[in-house]
């Protein structure tokens, strides 16, 4: 009987293979930065940056054993270093303070907010009230005011009587965290204009700089008035990236039947466009025996696609995902040049070291993954079934469209369901029927129409292809509304604790990736990060960071102090549970009492009251009369009674949002930036360090096993030996 290899010697057995695990290691690095509870200094990344160049060294020069470890090594010490670059590289002001007054600058960007009202994306600004170097690089701004008028484009300069503010934290610990978000795009406040749009400068004529957004405007402006309606603000989504010309209903209904993906310029997108672009151009060619027998046609329909997929990325915006979507076309179409295989494991594993070296941030973001999870889930599946071909009878020529259809949007599903579900509270039920009933149209329809449609325009031919595309656009609006309706189309979905998904994703990595049978590891891995999903709680009681809003756990589900007020925060906190009601439904659950003004409750028998309006801080130290715990929206007492917690404005401007969570017999509070750590997303213009306050646990003084809500029936009642 043979011994066994020795570990090591086994990997570097398999360095052929191990080059896909390179994008993997650069994550882990990436990931470990973002993870960190505080910004690392200088020395450390010089440590870092040089122990990364000489792991690198020896996995060129060390012993072979060893090689793979030290290349695994040198990547995670690059990724947390590239990632400390790059938030340093766009390091620009945020507003110090809350601002209100004139607001001038130029328009880089124009899309609609969740509230369905026209938004702007200001540069070049000119704040009054504050010192130049306060003045952030870019604001972004909801005009509250008549909507711009249609000849305002990207490049205006405009001006407006409004309110800005820095970018808000997360609604809850943990939650998703624009202000990171809002870092990586320089976007220093947000707010919202009052008066409408006053036009300073129009963009100068002959600017290199805005031919792209002109154009881009100028498209869905045409488009909106050849195809009116939804249908119209769906072509002209998917081919300019400006998604003003949808209702919040058709957006919402989209997302319900898992279609959203097919607005947002993706890999679907590019992948349809420079497909469609070089099959034309290579059948094309075909057709000329003088050409095709004396060029190579697959070369140059492949350097004629990448020039019209760089076309689409410019038209699009450069959105962050649309320049991860390039890459990975890019990438593509040069192995067709270099005689490589165009798709495959090592094709996706180098668009990925670029978009990791480039914008290290995507890994947070929800596109990032669920872009790559579906690549690399629908090559490792296709890989799988040639290995299996001749194995089962060949399907019909006619019915082996419809199979791989829904062979593919089945794989996808399942690679993107996890993400989806975890980002956005919800899954789709019928998510699979409504793409299998709209990915033809939008593969042999909608984006091919558009191409021939802008290759017609400039001869003023154009109509009858856009038509076309409206008619495709009409099927895949009417279908999504139809899912969207049927009975149970949503199935809320709790958000995972923080370690499931990067749990999740290395596991499904090891197995796809791994040659050996070692792969099934991966497995278990996989099974562990759903088992703890599946029995994560959630917080008894979530608190906004204004002190005036909040949300208590009962067993019909989580009640909020007010049907109105909370903003974003009420439909995240609703979102994270799982929960399809709306705000007004949870505001009309059992477990609040008394006023708007002061909503009264009880944790176990710990009463408490949550003060909101203008009198909130006039009425703090009464209310500890009454409650053990008062949350108030404004000053608290500087002296509040013994026994008696008031969490005010001064403490939530230190701690971000609360929640509250069951220890044993006590209850927990968790801060918004002592999960979000002191990083210079959150610090933002402060330049002392983030010190959160450490809030007292509430003892309740219970057995274990007690119910934690208990409704306040008699105001000011106290539990025996309070």
């Amino acid at each position: 009987m043979s011994p066994l290899p020795h570990p090591l010697e086994a990997l570097a057995a398999r360095r052929g293979a191990l080059f896909v695990f390179a994008p993997v290691c650069l994550g882990i690095g990436i990931g470990g930065y973002f993870w960190l509870p505080s910004e690392p200094g200088g020395a450390l990344l010089a440590g870092l940056a040089l122990g990364a160049a000489l792991m690198a060294l020896a996995g060129l020069r060390g012993p072979e054993r060893w090689q793979p470890l030290a290349w695994a090594a040198s990547l995670v010490a690059a990724g947390l270093v590239v990632a400390a670059l790059r938030t340093r590289a766009v390091a620009a002001p945020v507003l110090p303070y809350r601002y209100y007054g004139p607001i001038e600058g130029r328009i880089v960007q124009i899309d609609r907010s969740a509230s369905d009202r026209p938004r702007i994306t200001l540069d070049r600004l000119t704040l009054t009230k504050l010192r130049p170097e306060q003045v952030p690089h870019r604001v972004r701004l909801t005009l509250m005011a008549d909507p711009p008028a249609p000849d305002i484009v990207p490049g205006t300069v405009v001006k407006t009587l409004g309110f800005l503010g820095p970018p808000q934290g997360p609604a809850e610990p943990g939650g998703f965290d624009f202000q990171r978000l809002a870092w990586f795009r320089e976007i220093g406040g947000v707010g919202y204009g009052r008066k409408p749009l006053e036009v300073l400068a129009r963009p100068p004529p002959g600017s290199l700089a805005l031919i792209f957004p002109r154009l881009r405007n100028r498209i869905a402006v045409a488009v909106r008035a050849r195809i009116p309606g939804d249908p119209g603000g769906f072509v002209a989504a998917i081919l300019t990236n400006d998604k003003s010309g949808l209702s919040q209903s058709a957006l919402a209904s989209l997302r319900t039947a898992n279609l959203a993906h097919m607005l947002a310029i993706s890999g679907l997108h590019m992948a349809l466009v420079t497909g469609f672009v070089f099959a034309l151009l290579r059948s094309g060619l075909a057709l000329i025996p003088a050409v095709a027998l004396r060029l190579n046609t697959k070369k140059i329909a492949a350097v004629v696609a990448l020039a019209g997929a760089g076309f689409y990325l410019m038209l699009s915006g450069e959105a962050v995902s649309t320049e991860r979507c390039f890459v990975m076309v890019a990438v593509a179409l040069v192995a067709v040049l270099a005689d490589r295989r165009a798709i495959s494991m090592r094709s996706i594993a180098i668009s990925a070291l670029i978009v990791l070296v480039l914008r290290p941030e995507s890994l947070t973001e929800a596109g990032f993954q669920m872009s790559y999870a579906a690549t690399v889930a629908l090559v490792a599946a296709f890989e799988a079934a040639g290995r299996l071909k001749g194995r089962w009878p060949r399907p019909p020529r006619w019915a082996a469209p419809v199979l791989g259809l829904a062979f593919s949007s089945t794989v996808a599903g399942l690679a993107t369901s996890p993400f989806a579900a975890a980002y956005f509270g919800h899954a789709s039920a019928y998510g699979l029927l409504a793409n299998m009933l709209t990915l033809p149209v939008m593969g042999m329809v909608e984006m091919p129409g558009a191409v021939i449609a802008g290759l017609l325009a400039p001869l003023g031919l154009e109509g009858p292809a856009l038509w076309v595309v409206g008619q495709g656009a009409r099927w895949i609006l009417t279908v999504a509304g139809h899912v969207s309706g049927l009975p149970g189309a949503v199935i809320p979905v709790a958000a995972p604790p923080a370690v499931v998904l990067p749990m999740l994703t290395l596991g499904m990595l090891w197995l796809i990736l791994w040659p050996g049978r070692a792969r099934f590891a991966g497995i278990a891995l996989a099974v562990a990060a759903l088992a703890l999903w599946s029995g994560a709680g959630r917080p008894v009681l979530v608190v906004a960071d204004t002190g005036g809003y909040a949300g208590l756990m009962t067993p019909e589900g989580r009640v909020l102090s007010r049907p109105k007020g909370g903003g974003f925060a009420s439909h995240a906190w609703l979102s994270a549970d799982g929960d399809p009601a709306t705000p007004e439904e949870a505001a009309a659950r059992p477990g609040f009492s008394g006023p708007n003004s002061a909503r009264r409750f009880a944790l176990a028998g710990v009463p408490a009251i949550v003060l909101s309006g203008r009198r909130a801080a006039d009425a703090a130290a009464g209310a500890c009369a009454e409650a053990r715990v008062v949350f108030v929206e404004g000053e608290g007492p500087k002296t509040p009674p013994q026994g008696c917690l008031v969490i005010g404005r001064k403490t939530l401007r230190r701690t971000g949002a609360l929640a509250l969570w069951r220890r044993g017999a006590r209850l927990e509070f968790v801060t918004t930036t002592s999960v979000q750590g002191d990083r210079p997303w959150v610090r933002g213009a402060r330049r002392w360090p983030l010190r959160p306050p450490r809030l007292p646990p509430i003892r309740l003084d219970l057995h274990e096993d007690a119910p934690v809500v208990g409704r306040l029936e008699t105001p000011g009642a106290r539990p025996p030996g309070a």
